[in-house]
Order: C-alpha cells, then structure tokens, then sequence
C-alpha cells in the first residue's frame, strides 16, 4: 500500500492545484491509467497512476494548492485495499463493566467503546460524531458527517443516510465500500404514494466529480452538455466552455428588460453583468509568463551559455523527402522537422556530454535521447512535451508522436509522463520564417538546440555555384558541462546524418 503524491512536472514546479479526481475510493486502477488532472502555471496535465492496484482513500479535495510531494491518495496493493475498506478501525478497549448499565439506549451501546460511560466527555470528538447512528433526540444539532463529495451523492443517490454508517476510514471517514455495505433507509408508509420527478428516471449523466460541482456554480445542465473523457463523460473543460459559449452569446434586449415569470424563479447569474469570458485565460497567461520568466532568469543567472552555429545543406534530405512522399497520402507525408528530430536524436547519441543533466555541480548523462519539443500556444506562452526514445523512432512515427503532441499541447491533454524527464530541448520557429534562433537552456539540463526556416541560398559544391536549399542549426550548451569543441561536433554530427537520410 502506497501514497500517489502530487508530482514535480519540471524544474519550475513547486505546487500545484487538484482540479478534478477521474476515480473513486474503491476504484481498480492500473499503472499509467489516468486518474487526476493537476492545474500547473503553464497547463492542465493529466497525471497518471504510478502502480497498480485499489484506490482505498482520496486525501485531498478538488481545488487544493498542495506542493510536490504532498499525498493526493492511498493506492492498495489488490486484496491489502479490500480489507481496509471493508474492515473497521480496531475500537478501543470496553468499558468496565461496573459502568455498563448507564449506558441507556441499545444503540449507544454499539459505538464500541469509542466514548466511555465511565469517563463522559462534554464535547463528542470527530470519530463519535462520525461512527455514532443519528438517534433523533430533540434539540440534538446536526451531526458532522466526514465524507467526501463522492460518498455523499451515492449515499443520496441509494436512500442512505450517512449519519447511519460506520465510516472504516482514516479517521472513522465514511468510504465508498461502506456506502456499498449499508442498507438503504426505510421509507415510513404513506397516506399517498408520491409523485417521482419525472428527472429522476432519467439516464444518469457521466461526468467528474469536480465537472459537477462546476456545473451547479455556474447554473449549467449537464444534460445538455456533450463530453470530451472517457465514454462521454462531461469533464470540467467541458463545463467551462459552454459557460464560456454561454457568456459570450448575445443578449436580447427583451429578456433583459422584461424578463419572462417563469425564469424568476431561478435566474441564475446575470448575463449583463459577467466578467469577460476570457478573464481565466487572461491569468493562465499571466501565471504562464511568470513561471517562465522565474525559470529563464535563473538559467541565464546560473548557467553559463556558450552558443555555436552552422549551416546545413537540405538538397539530399528535401530529394528523399520528394521521393518517399510522393506515393504518400497527404497526412501521411513528412516534413523536414521529422528529419531534423530525427537527426538531433541520433546526434545526442553520438555525442552523450550534451544529453543528460547538470545536478550536484557534475554532469549526468541521460538514460536515452529524449526530446523536448518547444510548442507555442495560441493564447501566448510554450510547453515541451516529451518524445522518448527519439533516437529509435523512424521519422514516420516521430511525425506522427510529435502531430499528437502538439494537439494535445494546445488543448490542455497532456499527461505527467509527457512533460518531465526530457533530455535535450529542440525549437524550431521555421514556420514563423525566422532563419535561426538562439534559446535559453532549460534547467537542468545542459544544452538546446534551434532550427530556423529552411531557404533557398546560394551554395557551392565541388567548385559549382548553385542554388541549394538551406536550415541554420544552432546550439546553446552549458560551459560547465561541455566546451565548444563538443558542441562543434554535435552539430557536425548533424549535419553528416542530414546528408543520409535514408539512414535515419
């Protein structure tokens, strides 16, 4: 049995906030199932499950700010997590038995010595008031049920009142599987039967604890929303772009000045006077730009930058390109940043001083080439998702990795796997025309290499002038692991795999 902890998701992650929780207490999960989405600066990441087993406990509620490391959840090991979730909390000794008969009614007398009658204490403490059945005595307060979110909508939704469940939780906490234990309250006769509402046989809508909770704040249907998880299932995302879509549709201005009986009732927040639909991207944006302004700062003020540069002939890469694409359909085909991954990925191979870390003032070299990948976002900023094993992927799948990164880059689905554990940062603003780009090393580790725009320039080989098509790779190493001379020959490396690429 062990505790899933809030994951570090690179250098410049000290906290970060539960958006929603994708499993229950008593769920079976696998390893690398997703089971949460973690809110950091830069975007929503979907963490996954780092073992097998059975969910025996949520420690922390949608919305905290919790740092790296803190307990998210208790996963059991198979039948370890059955019997703590099925098993009650080891009660403490009995009262004596002098003192037995004061205890007056049969249900005190089930609580199991959790309050001596010898001993009475004025105030109940936590676990009596959350293991002790509601007895109904007049002028008693409402009682303090310690059940999270989940617990308590399936008890609503089967008929129990949890004031009647022993919680076997951390803490006498009601869990899932006592809920699935406990009997359904008996409902007293009736003079009538009553009428059920005709919403209450519909279909019960997927969605996410969290989506929930969103959707009542907001005054939103889930019914009438259509969801991006698993089978359908309505996840927050989805809540807010419809109140995004919702906000931002125009108003008529008979509904604003005589608005109809019937929507008094629940009007709901205001159109009229919503904030702006784009005030939560405007301070995703802002806490993107500070995180990544912490980071570049401390990597210019620690890290010593050396930069190198160097031009590289394409006319054999761009021929084979031409050549293989042609019988391709058109999503099919590759493009030259396949080639130039491809070939930076084999390169750090061949040159190891350059792929790897700069931790406790010395060099580790990492375990493969695994790229990072700078993706610019629509609404501002960058993310580096991860391609591992770069070096031993063919370009046809390294194409295909990095399309399915950068989509889910811009949408917000990447995973924890897909942004930590990257090697060696590659950008390439050739799209945006620019011929090259010199950038700053992500820390920790110790190089970035930058391709610009592939040009037509005039190029001379074997003493024949010509017009050759060309790409400026460059290269931003950390002097304290590697000198130029290094950094020369990574980029020689590259350019000599370029010239085959048939062999990459």
């Amino acid at each position: 049995m062990g505790e899933f902890t809030m994951p570090s998701l690179g250098a410049d992650m000290d906290e970060g906030t539960l958006t929603e929780w994708l499993v229950a207490p008593g769920d079976t999960v696998a390893k690398g199932q997703v089971i949460a989405v973690i809110e950091t600066a830069k975007s929503d990441i979907e963490i996954e499950c780092f073992e097998s087993g059975t969910v025996v406990e949520l420690l922390a509620e949608p919305g905290a700010v919790l740092p790296v490391g803190a307990p998210l959840a208790i996963i059991g090991a198979g039948d370890a997590a059955v019997v703590r979730a099925a098993a009650p909390d080891p009660a403490p000794p009995q009262a004596p038995a002098e003192v037995m008969p004061e205890i007056e009614s049969p249900h005190n007398a089930s609580v199991s010595g959790w309050q001596s009658a010898a001993e009475p204490q004025p105030v109940p403490g936590p676990s009596e008031t959350r293991a002790a059945p509601h007895t109904g005595a007049e002028g008693a307060g409402p009682l303090h049920i310690e059940a999270g979110p989940l617990v308590r909508h399936l008890a609503t939704e089967r008929g129990i009142d949890l004031a009647a469940v022993h919680g076997t939780g951390r803490g006498g906490r009601v869990t899932r599987a006592d809920i699935e234990h406990a009997r359904p309250v008996e409902q007293p006769p009736q003079d009538k039967p009553v009428e059920q509402p005709p919403q209450d046989k519909a279909v019960r809508v997927r969605a996410t604890p969290y989506a929930r909770r969103l959707a009542d704040e907001l005054h939103l249907d889930l019914a009438g929303l259509r969801g991006s998880g698993e089978s359908g299932a309505v996840r927050a995302d989805d809540v807010k772009a419809a109140h995004a879509a919702w906000t931002a549709a125009p108003v008529p201005v008979s509904v604003v000045q005589e608005p109809a009986p019937d929507r008094i009732r629940d009007p709901g927040p205001a159109r009229t006077r919503e904030p702006p639909a784009d005030t939560s991207a405007d301070r995703r944006s802002a806490a993107m730009r500070r995180a990544i302004a912490e980071l570049m700062a401390r990597s210019k003020r620690e890290i010593p930058h050396y930069y190198l540069a160097t031009t590289i002939d394409l006319a054999a890469a761009t021929q084979w390109l031409h050549t293989r694409n042609r019988a391709l359909s058109p999503s099919r085909r590759l493009v030259p940043a396949a080639l130039l991954l491809k070939a930076t990925a084999l390169a750090a191979r061949r040159v190891p001083e350059l792929n790897g870390y700069w931790q406790n003032d010395s060099f580790a070299p990492g375990e493969g080439a695994h790229l990072a990948v700078a993706v610019s976002l629509r609404g501002g900023g960058l993310l580096t998702p991860v391609i591992k094993n770069a070096d031993t992927l063919p370009p046809g799948e390294l194409m295909d990795r990095l399309k399915d990164l950068v989509r889910r880059a811009r949408k917000g689905r990447l995973r924890a796997s897909e942004v930590s554990g990257a090697t060696l940062t590659v950008t390439n603003l050739g799209d945006r025309g620019t011929e090259s780009v010199y950038g700053v090393i992500h820390p920790p580790q110790v190089a970035l290499v930058g391709f610009g725009a592939v040009v037509e320039r005039p190029w001379a080989v074997d003493g024949l002038l010509g017009v050759r098509p060309v790409v400026t790779a460059t290269l931003c190493a950390d002097h304290r692991a590697t000198d130029g001379a290094i950094g020369a020959r990574f980029l020689t490396a590259v350019d000599r795999l370029l010239q085959h690429p048939e062999e990459l």
